[in-house]
């Protein structure tokens, strides 16, 4: 537990912001949790994937990490467990593959989404339809922060389980 009392409060001094900012999920915020600079501090992340190592359910085939967050927290993760990645784009490519899962095929493999912060869980439901459509099994997601906002229970409602590193809870108590 103070393994996450500590990461928890290294996440805050590195990425808590103040101020007013728009969220994904068009909703207004008086704090940001900025995962760019906690996904830019190498000591910092590699504390992250670490925790996150942790959270990889059993029968996990493949991670996913979607654009732009989750692809260096799942091209880590993938190095740290030996699980391959794939990298979840907002929209196909226009060009080339036109992909919109890129690094292989997703038909028929159990993929566990990695995500930095879910909010609304928005991009999450998102790639998890496209992936879905492609014959991916989906039911788990890894993320580095749950802001408490109810992304959870839009995730539950699509089949998903929710994996948090930490929780608005932990970063609360950190501050």
């Amino acid at each position: 537990m103070s393994d996450i009392v500590d990461l928890a409060a290294r996440v805050r001094a590195a990425s808590h912001l103040t101020g007013t900012f728009l969220l994904r999920s068009g909703r207004t915020s008086t704090e940001y949790f900025d995962k760019y600079l906690f996904e830019a501090d190498p000591a910092l992340l590699a504390s992250v994937v670490e925790g996150l190592g942790e959270l990889v359910p059993p029968g996990t085939e493949v991670l996913a990490g979607l654009e732009l967050g989750g692809v260096p927290l799942a091209t880590l993760l993938s190095q740290r467990t030996g699980l391959p990645t794939r990298f979840v784009r907002k929209k196909a490519k226009e060009y080339g593959t036109r992909r919109i899962a890129e690094g292989g095929d997703v038909a028929g493999r159990r993929i566990a989404l990695v995500e930095d912060v879910v909010t609304s869980g928005g991009a999450v439901l998102d790639a998890t339809r496209v992936l879905r459509e492609e014959g991916a099994v989906v039911e788990d997601v890894i993320c580095v922060i749950d802001r408490s906002e109810g992304g959870r229970e839009r995730l539950a409602d699509l089949g998903l389980t929710l994996h948090p590193l930490l929780t608005r809870a932990d970063l609360d108590a950190a501050g």
